[in-house]
């Protein structure tokens, strides 16, 4: 046995128990287990739970907030600004901040990150493959996903569907696609369609990011999922303008979108910031209807989507704190609610991004985390020290922190 853990919370309402982890995977669960390890780890009945899944995030724009701010806070000053920054980026300088960020990233507990990395016919594929690069680099710590990602649109911006299917051949995991930035939105979403059946790879697209409902495409592309047999495999971000949605209009959207198998990753940090900006009073939350969507048996995801830029200003790339945002914002913290938000994090993106042989059970990959907290109840509102983390049955991070309170 590789490694050996004593005496660990898997749930509050079960016993400690002893968790063994033999060549990358977990071996045996027990109350006792009294083999020899190579490491043993005294738990002390600290929370054990699956390694956090980062389902969108944008590695290739992180820390560059302090170059040139977005002073409206609006999204149409966000995509200006970064656009206007683009022709800066040199690879070394994507390279030292998306490395960065992963290392803000991965000690705080995550060990898989679905990333959008950007090109297009002005800035190459310079970010695109530095990403790449980084994939095949960090691969012991944290698997990475890379979506080939239309930033400024594909139709509007000649070149670019020459370089969707060039990004695909360089090995991208996932076809990306943005409808609201780009026109016609429904032949946006069919060209990705045709890419993604072509290399037999998932969706996830940018969709419907806005304040107001009056020209969304969520329900061309439900539709379009069923048709194509895509039930399972896409996913998309923001989808915000629901929230502008009267419930007649929303609960059939709901619906159709349980009915595809369409993920929603919801996007708090980022939305909160860019939305409602227009707002002269009673100023909308502008995220998408996070708990509505869960009811109506969507698969909901939460994810960090920009560290410290333009479209986010701020974040330390630590996920709980996020987690812990879309609680008060989605009203998600309520005694049978907040139950609900871990799953966003964990087993529910691991879905989405199609992560298979994951959670903590025994024969599964152990790609685990221990908290500083007693209780599983408490995962997210602690916000606890990752005490250590584990990727692939191998120790990868180690923290203990040291408080002293004089009085």
């Amino acid at each position: 046995m590789d490694i050996l853990l004593k005496q660990v919370r898997l749930n509050d309402d079960e016993e400690l128990m002893d968790v063994g982890i033999t060549d990358g995977k977990i071996s045996a669960i027990e109350k006792e287990i009294n083999e020899p390890a190579t490491k043993i780890i005294e738990a002390n009945g600290k929370v054990l739970v699956p390694g956090f899944v980062e389902s969108h995030i944008h590695l290739d724009k992180a820390l560059i907030a302090s170059r040139k701010p977005n002073k409206s806070g609006t999204l149409q000053e966000a995509i200006k600004v970064t656009a206007e920054l683009k022709p800066t980026f040199t690879k070394e300088d994507i390279y030292t901040r998306a490395k960065k960020a992963l290392e803000m990233i991965i000690p705080r507990g995550v060990t898989a990150i679905r990333t959008h990395a950007e090109f297009d016919p002005a800035q190459g594929f310079t970010g695109f493959e530095t990403i790449m690069q980084l994939k095949e680099e960090y691969k012991d710590l944290v698997d990475i996903q890379v979506v080939a990602f239309p930033q400024e649109g594909i139709f509007k911006a000649p070149g670019t569907e020459k370089m969707m299917y060039e990004a695909m051949e360089m090995g991208a995991d996932v076809v990306g696609g943005i409808p609201y930035n780009d026109s016609p939105a429904n032949d946006h979403i069919d060209l990705i369609f045709e890419i993604a059946k072509k290399y037999n790879k998932p969706i996830d697209l940018h969709q419907d990011f806005s304040d107001e409902a009056t020209d969304i495409s969520i329900e061309y592309l439900c539709h379009k999922t069923i048709e194509e047999g895509y039930q399972g495999r896409v996913s998309v971000g923001h989808l915000t303008a629901l929230h502008a949605l009267p419930k007649e209009q929303l609960d059939p959207i709901i619906a159709l979108i349980a009915e595809a198998g369409i993920s929603v990753m919801a996007l708090p940090a980022t939305d909160l910031h860019l939305g409602a900006r227009n707002d002269a009073y009673n100023v909308r939350r502008a995220v998408t209807p996070i708990r509505k969507l869960r009811d109506g048996g969507v698969n909901m995801c939460i994810a960090t989507n920009n560290i410290r830029n333009a479209f986010t200003p701020y974040g330390n790339g630590d996920i709980l704190q996020t987690a812990m945002l879309a609680i008060p914002v989605g009203h998600l913290g309520g005694a049978d609610d907040l139950p609900t938000v871990f799953p966003m994090i964990t087993e529910n993106p691991a879905k989405a991004i199609g992560l298979t042989n994951y959670g903590i059970g025994v024969g599964k990959q152990a790609d685990l985390v221990l908290l500083d907290t007693l209780l599983k109840h408490d995962a997210i509102i602690d916000i606890p020290e990752r005490v250590f983390v584990i990727k692939n049955g191998k120790i990868t991070v180690e923290s203990h922190k040291e408080t002293i309170i004089y009085r």
